[in-house]
């Protein structure tokens, strides 16, 4: 692989491996937390932590997204194929975020400031984890798929 290729590699490595840690992180362990606390000790950390996240997170989905794309723009043949496909699953993971999550973290908002939530609120609340569980899932894979160039490809450029 000639030197810009690797560090658009290097870069897509980066990106996509905080992605899919973030994501895991709260896969393995917020999302468990949140089970076993008070439902009000969930509603005021879940919105404190949407707070934070929301621009971080966007910002890592973004930063994933160009790296992996920038990445099919300098490989050809498997690497390009795969660094395309790792494009397409974090912006899987943008539009799960931005289609599922948060909406409903307007619902949580909403619950937190009133002290309480309404009933059904557990449907809602496993919708927001299933939305979780879909974008960390695809994160993964195309974290996967980066490495996969480096383990099962060797990337060259045009």
């Amino acid at each position: 692989m000639r030197t810009p290729a690797r560090y658009v590699h290097g870069a897509a490595l980066l990106a996509t491996g905080l992605l899919a840690g973030a994501f895991g992180y709260g896969a393995a362990n917020v999302v468990p937390t949140f089970g076993t606390v008070p439902l009000d000790v969930r509603l005021t950390f879940h919105t404190a932590m949407m707070e934070v996240n929301e621009p971080i997170m966007q910002s890592a989905m973004a930063l994933a997204i160009l790296t992996s794309f920038g990445l099919a723009v300098v490989c050809h043949g498997l690497p390009r194929r795969l660094a395309l496909g790792a494009g397409a699953l974090t912006v899987a993971s943008l539009l799960v975020t931005v289609f599922g999550n948060i909406p409903l973290h307007a619902h949580i908002r909403r619950w937190a400031a009133a002290a309480s939530a309404p009933a059904g609120h557990t449907e809602i609340l496993q919708r927001w984890e299933l939305f979780h569980t879909i974008r960390t899932l695809t994160a993964l894979s195309a974290f996967a798929l980066i490495i996969s160039i480096a383990v099962l490809a060797r990337p060259e450029t045009r």
